[in-house]
């Protein structure tokens, strides 16, 4: 155990835990990193974590807390996770994970959208259905563990655009795991228009300022249905967010918005409790990471609120509400 002030909690007795984080390059392992760091300065002397990356999509995490094989996973969006509590949708397959709970939410401003190619003169998906253009459009796999991919799906569905309705086009869809892939697609000429999340990033920029990509608006009723289906929310990219033509008016947009820490709700209170500590006071050993970009580029949107942090997509592990109410972040 490293040096701490009296003031800090501390665990005496040394622990083992596992997390896992993303596919290994990505923030879900840079958050897993400074949250270990923090955690064993303040455990037992023998304590140590494991940081294990996933294959998938993304389901693997919950899934791998769920059974107890890991105490503690990264997941986004925020706004479909509250499904896996019953079992619906995605986490059909699995069946109902009510034992989940959270730490925190860390803020990350994103957006899923649909992108296309300038030589197809294709603004607005009613000129999509007009045009009806064989596009070959990338993004992530739906194989009933990608998070990107099933929303991804559920927005072009909404907006009338399956597989099927593709396909009947001479079109496509070219799919990978990760967004920088589907975005690599469309750099390498492999693909015609991606629909995506990581709005923020570089390559996001780059495709829609150097390769000219038309950002397509989400249509208004196609966002309300995915509210009243599913209780995701309609969001939007602002004005002038990227130098390109298309992005001098806001855009709407699908939220797909926010990281959670997950955990179950028999991890020991203190365990918790010092994890939630860690995110919070600590928190500026994270922000610091990021500050070299402006914060609504940041795939970690800075600076990270207490209070904001105390009111994740799933229920609170008590430990971490005890945290929250004890420090006035939490009524």
């Amino acid at each position: 155990m490293a040096t701490t002030t009296a003031s800090e909690p501390s665990i005496e007795r040394s622990l083992t835990l596992n997390f896992i984080g993303d596919w290994g390059q990505a923030n879900f392992h840079r958050i897993c990193s400074w949250l270990t760091q923090e955690f064993c300065d303040r455990a037992g002397p023998r304590s140590r974590v494991g940081i294990w990356n996933m294959r998938g999509g993304g389901l693997e995490g919950l899934e791998n807390v769920y059974s107890g094989e890991a105490q503690l996973c990264i997941a986004t969006p925020a706004m479909l996770l509250p499904s896996a509590l019953t079992g619906e949708g995605l986490f059909a397959p699995l069946g109902p994970m009510p034992s989940l709970r959270a730490l925190a939410a860390l803020p990350q401003r994103d957006r899923m959208m649909l992108a296309i190619h300038p030589k197809f003169g294709i603004h607005s998906y009613a000129d999509l259905h007009r045009v009806k253009p064989a596009l070959r459009i990338a993004t992530s796999i739906e194989d009933g563990t990608n998070f990107i991919g099933y929303v991804a799906m559920r927005l072009m569905e909404a907006h009338g655009i399956t597989k099927e309705v593709l396909e009947s086009w001479g079109g496509s869809y070219i799919y990978t795991t990760r967004p920088e892939q589907a975005i690599e697609n469309v750099r390498e000429g492999n693909a015609d228009a991606v629909v995506q999340e990581a709005i923020m990033t570089p390559w996001w920029r780059h495709l829609i300022e150097e390769h000219k990509l038309v950002p397509i608006p989400a249509q208004e009723d196609a966002l309300a249905r995915l509210s009243s289906r599913h209780g995701w929310q309609p969001a939007s990219i602002r004005a002038g967010f990227w130098n390109s033509e298309g992005s001098e008016e806001e855009i709407p947009a699908l939220d797909f918005s926010d990281f959670l820490v997950v955990v179950r709700d028999d991890l020991p209170d203190d365990v918790a409790y010092l994890l939630t500590w860690c995110l919070v006071e600590r928190r500026s050993a994270i922000e610091v990471q990021y500050k070299h970009i402006e914060p609504e580029r940041s795939p970690l949107t800075y600076p990270l609120e207490p209070a904001k942090m105390a009111k994740p997509s799933l229920p609170l592990h008590p430990g971490a509400e005890r945290y929250y109410k004890e420090h006035g972040h939490l009524a």
